[in-house]
């Protein structure tokens, strides 16, 4: 059997590569270390905040939550685990004229998702009776102190914890956690909707469609020859 050309040879090579790039990527995927947001749906279900504490203005009788856990961005952050359930978090809070009540659910995590040294607090709730105006980072204030933000304000520490760090990532090619990189745009902060924390850059999808075109052409180039 005739091997193929030189130049043959090296387009297969090359596309040999592009089709591992992917997959390469998937297995070096950073998480990020940083407190989510959650809002109550009214019933039992946790759904990812699509604006920041501070944007949020929730109405009485709202349930609002903060998880701390590693992840990479929204579709797999951990939720807090205890139900958004008013009715058991407000019951020994009386409603008052001119305030509203907020529930609030505060789940600092699991020890593996505690930095290096730390061990999270437990669990809890906390019923806020704030200004009808109040956001629910104003909420959280009142009940939860001391909180602590970075300087692009986003939310790093709640009743003190974590002691330090803010969003560090965890794995991929931080070489260990908290060294270098930048947690995702998350709810958890005063800005907006969450976002992608991969950054630019090709994504798998566009890599694996290059690499079945070249493949193609390499295809249709043996075939012309074997014609010959």
């Amino acid at each position: 059997m005739r091997r193929p050309p030189g130049g043959t040879a090296a387009l297969l090579l090359l596309v040999g590569a592009l089709l591992v790039v992917p997959a390469a990527g998937s297995a070096q995927a950073a998480g990020y270390r940083y407190w989510s947001f959650w809002e109550g749906d009214g019933g039992k279900n946790w759904t990812y905040a699509t604006q920041g504490p501070s944007l949020v203005r929730p109405d009485d009788g709202a349930v609002q939550g903060f998880r701390f856990s590693v992840s990479e961005d929204s579709s797999d952050s951990a939720q807090p685990r205890r139900a958004p359930d008013f009715g058991a978090i407000c019951a020994g809070t009386l409603a008052k004229d001119g305030l509203k009540r907020i529930a609030l659910v505060i789940d600092p995590g699991t020890a593996a998702d505690a930095p290096d040294g730390e061990t999270p607090p437990v669990p809890r709730t906390a019923c806020a009776r704030v200004a009808p105006e109040a956001s629910t980072a104003e909420a959280l204030a009142s009940v939860a102190k001391p909180l602590r933000y970075d300087s692009s304000a986003m939310l790093c520490a709640i009743s003190g914890y974590p002691a330090s760090g803010c969003g560090e990532q965890v794995g991929g090619d931080s070489g260990a956690p908290g060294s270098g990189g930048s947690a995702p745009a998350t709810a958890a902060d005063a800005g907006d909707a969450a976002g992608d924390p991969d950054g630019g850059g090709p994504s798998a999808g566009v890599l694996t469609g290059v690499g079945a075109v070249l493949l193609l052409g390499v295809a249709a180039v043996l075939q012309a020859r074997r014609r010959r």
